[in-house]
């Protein structure tokens, strides 16, 4: 039991880095990004962290460690410094609030797909066109007859939101959505977290 909690926690940590992690050759998916149009982002020079940034939720709502969300946190701030902003410890201060928000949902696969039997469709007189013929005789596989599988797997989605908030407004003026199956890799390098964000923040500010 304890190694399944361990094993579930590292997986919460992993899905920020999967976005760069992903087998798929066509590459990691972008993030769905949406802003309130009207919202001056010129302003903004200053960023800091919401006091309610990292909470974890969901069908596997284990908490994060300090150092796992720590991680994440780091990652955060070189993105959005390297997007010519500054990161405010006192979030008092900063013109803008980020918070950063994991949920988890557990999911089944079902796909049924047709197999072929075994067994040689057109052997002797009894294949597709019902006589003998030499050149159709052997292994007609389309003839053969098929039968339905059914395969079932079960997977974790996770979705990371990230938002920014105006302080004075009390509302969020950008928001970033990214969902991937949760494979379970246990990638903590921080390399590999920073280029997450990155792609994470790749169209903040939206102009």
């Amino acid at each position: 039991m304890q190694h399944l909690r361990t094993h579930s926690s590292l997986i919460l940590l992993s899905v920020f880095a999967l976005f760069m992690l992903s087998a798929c050759s066509s590459g990691p998916p972008k993030p769905d990004v949406d802003y309130n149009q009207s919202y001056d982002f010129s302003n903004v020079r200053t960023v800091g962290f919401y006091k309610n940034s990292g909470d974890v939720s969901g069908d596997n709502p284990l908490q994060l460690s300090d150092m796992q969300r720590n991680r994440i946190d780091d990652a955060i701030k070189v993105a959005v410094e390297n997007k010519g902003f500054t990161f405010l410890a006192d979030a008092s201060k900063a013109d803008l609030l980020l918070t950063w928000h994991l949920t988890t949902q557990n999911k089944t696969d079902v796909r049924t797909y047709q197999s072929a039997s075994m067994g040689y469709g057109g052997y002797g007189g009894y294949g597709r066109y019902g006589g003998y013929n030499r050149y159709s005789a052997y292994n007609c596989w389309s003839c053969s007859p098929t039968h339905t599988d059914v395969s079932v797997s079960n997977y974790t989605e996770g979705t990371f939101i990230v938002d920014m908030i105006d302080p004075e407004l009390r509302q969020s003026v950008w928001r970033a959505v990214t969902q991937s199956k949760l494979k379970g890799q246990q990638e903590h390098e921080q390399a590999r977290l920073d280029e997450a964000a990155a792609l994470m923040f790749e169209s903040f500010p939206p102009y």
